[in-house]
């Protein structure tokens, strides 16, 4: 069996993340969009999805637990180490303290899935992330599932 490492998302380094907060101060001064969040928490999972359409940038909040992201579409994302273009479907290891910011060249679908006790999406997202009260999911019409399995 041939065993291929994957790309990854690692953790910001402190420069990279000082500019990625710069980066995401600028974005606050330009109009915002509406962009739902797609919450599911079963069998012990949680995972979040954002769609970011074509020509849009975004910043993500910092992650301070390891997860799987699952990008479907054509961004490049900064990875705190430089940029990497993305295209079609990608599953990747994303590691703990990481704040990523992307660009959807067409419309893009973000995952993010994590283990998690949480039994609600307040619980899971403050277990991921100290700046939750910055999130998107705070200011949009969201889906939410939770299954009791």
């Amino acid at each position: 069996m041939l065993t291929v490492a994957a790309p990854s998302i690692p953790a910001t380094p402190p420069a990279a993340l000082d500019a990625v907060y710069r980066f995401e101060e600028a974005l606050g001064s330009l109009p915002q969009i509406d962009m739902p969040t797609q919450h599911v928490i079963h069998a012990g999972l949680y995972a979040r999805t954002i769609t970011v359409p074509a020509g849009c940038a975004i910043t993500g909040a910092l992650i301070k637990r390891t997860t799987l992201l699952v990008i479907n579409g054509d961004a490049t994302v900064f990875t705190g180490q430089g940029n990497a273009r993305l295209k079609g479907y990608n599953v990747l290891p994303a590691s703990a303290g990481r704040k990523q910011a992307f660009l959807a060249h067409e419309d893009t679908h973000i995952t993010m899935i994590f283990p998690t006790c949480a039994t609600s999406v307040e619980e899971a997202e403050r277990e991921f992330t100290d700046e939750h009260d910055l999130l998107m999911s705070h200011a949009n019409v969201n889906d939410v599932i939770i299954t009791g399995e």
